[in-house]
């Protein structure tokens, strides 16, 4: 069975940071591009950040760059997601998601989704 795991939220207060992971499990992801997806109440899905399968390229949503950072480890089947100087705007569940079959910030096109990991950051 194909798993996509996240972990590593919590709360923080705003200027703090945390690392997310993403742990894949029943295949191989190392050849599939990658993103980090966040859901808030009351909105749709919102793209956060994305990263090729060679983790040569990577882009972000305009409101987290400068500030979070994307990578991969593709011996340990693991995706990253560093948040720092968080705002509490930057609270939501954050679900990692694996092979895009269209535009890269389409949620829709991925065809793998983990449970999500909630992240509270408090004024």
């Amino acid at each position: 069975q194909v798993q996509l795991v996240e972990s590593g939220g919590g709360s923080v207060q705003a200027g703090g940071s945390l690392r997310l992971a993403c742990a894949a499990s029943g295949r191989s992801f190392s050849g599939s591009a990658m993103g980090w997806f966040r859901r808030s109440p009351g909105k749709e899905r919102e793209f956060v950040a994305y990263i090729t399968w060679s983790g040569g390229s990577t882009y972000y949503a305009d409101s987290v760059k400068g500030r979070f950072t994307i990578s991969r480890d593709k011996s340990k089947s693991t995706l990253s997601l560093q948040m720092n100087s968080l705002k509490p705007e930057d609270t939501a569940v954050y679900l990692c998601a694996a092979e895009p079959s269209r535009w890269y910030r389409d949620y829709e096109g991925y065809k793998y989704w983990g449970q999500g990991t909630q992240v509270t950051v408090s004024s």
